[in-house]
């Protein structure tokens, strides 16, 4: 999809020769420091930022020769969302359900999807100007998704929600990542554990590091927190296990099948009825990796 792309600002080399594959069903994390170039990516893939050398491309089409592609089917959500204070929440997102060229006959339903996978319905009828930040970032959200695009772009969507919030909004991109391409940027790296199956390292402008979340022969390990108390032989059923150790009634320490992730153990948690309300990576192997990368040196690219 992104095929060698570079960009300059002011004379700087921004990002440099930037490769890389996105498909269906996939959740992509990009990590990377202040600086490191991930928001200038991100506008790249959006739509939002020309490229100076390479090209963004869905399905083999040039996003910057068919710009209609990129305001029908990639949705994007920016760090901080452009919201109009003076309209309501349900009058902005058909707002931007036109924009992205939803028929006027599916409007309506589009907008009372997104906003019930929001849970935006107790401030469906209140203006964006008094929302909270939790809330206005989830409006963000709702308009990145309400025409359902193919590629979902989210930079920093867990910003001002709070914990409740945020592990919904997990377990929403997990949803979403089923039936299309994710792109989610973020410093929290349980965030990352949790949603992604595969995470890009951004560092200088370059990118050093793609791979999946968890290798083939690693035994990840994840705190989870579940809503209805499990008993051991519960774990047992999962595939994705291979041992626990009770913390205490509907907290585990739980440790993963070689290339399991931590998205498809809240799956079938979800499916067995178990529920989830916490899961924390116990960081090791990206955590490490994430912090060797960010220590290391910074290419000067002329």
């Amino acid at each position: 999809m992104l095929d060698h792309i570079s960009r300059r600002l002011a004379g700087r080399v921004v990002v440099d020769d930037f490769d890389l594959a996105v498909s269906r069903g996939e959740v992509l994390g990009l990590l990377g420091v202040n600086g490191a170039g991930k928001t200038t990516v991100l506008r790249m893939i959006a739509g939002v930022l020309a490229p100076s050398s390479g090209a963004v491309r869905l399905d083999g089409r040039d996003l910057y020769e068919y710009p209609e592609l990129a305001r029908r089917r990639i949705g994007y959500l920016p760090e901080m969302p452009p919201l109009y204070d003076e309209l309501t929440t349900k009058e902005f997102l058909r707002f931007c359900a036109c924009l992205r060229g939803v028929a006027r006959s599916a409007v309506a339903a589009a907008v009372e999807r997104a906003v019930d996978r929001c849970e935006l319905g107790e401030v469906r009828r209140r203006p964006l100007g008094l929302l909270s930040k939790g809330f206005r970032q989830r409006v963000g959200l709702a308009q990145a998704i309400l025409h359902d695009p193919e590629l979902i772009v989210l930079d920093e969507p867990a910003s001002g929600l709070d914990p409740v919030q945020a592990m919904k909004l997990r377990a929403l991109i997990r949803r979403l990542g089923a039936d299309h391409a994710v792109i989610l940027s973020t410093h929290v790296l349980p965030d990352v554990s949790a949603c992604c199956d595969r995470v890009a390292i951004l560092h200088g402008g370059v990118l050093r590091h793609v791979g999946a979340i968890h290798a083939q022969g690693e035994d990840a390990t994840l705190h989870v927190g579940v809503v209805q108390p499990m008993q051991a032989q519960d774990w047992a059923s999962l595939p994705q296990v291979t041992s626990v150790e009770p913390i205490d009634a509907t907290h585990w320490r739980v440790h993963l099948a070689a290339g399991a992730t931590g998205s498809a153990l809240v799956t079938a948690l979800v499916e067995r009825g178990f529920g989830v309300d916490d899961l924390q990576a116990e960081s090791a192997a990206l955590e490490r990796l994430f912090l060797a990368i960010a220590a290391g040196p910074t290419v000067q690219v002329a």
